[in-house]
């Protein structure tokens, strides 16, 4: 294993669909201009509920990368 140097972002994704698909298009999201993403760690998940159903949720993480 490689001696690493790692900086983490804080990030909050959401959907209606899932907490997985909201972590999903976080990860996606920073992905598109943040290289070397190597691991991520679910702070919080929380959602909103509409006529007894879950309608939204949002999930906040920390992602980790390697700084080059």
């Amino acid at each position: 294993m490689s001696n690493h140097v790692y900086k983490q972002l804080e990030l909050t994704g959401s959907s209606a669909t899932s907490s997985d698909d909201a972590v999903q298009r976080a990860i996606a999201k920073a992905s598109e201009t943040v290289r070397n993403i190597q691991w991520f760690e679910v702070t919080e998940t929380r959602g909103h509920v509409k006529d007894g159903k879950i309608a939204h949720w949002q999930v906040t993480l920390k992602v980790g990368f390697t700084l080059e």
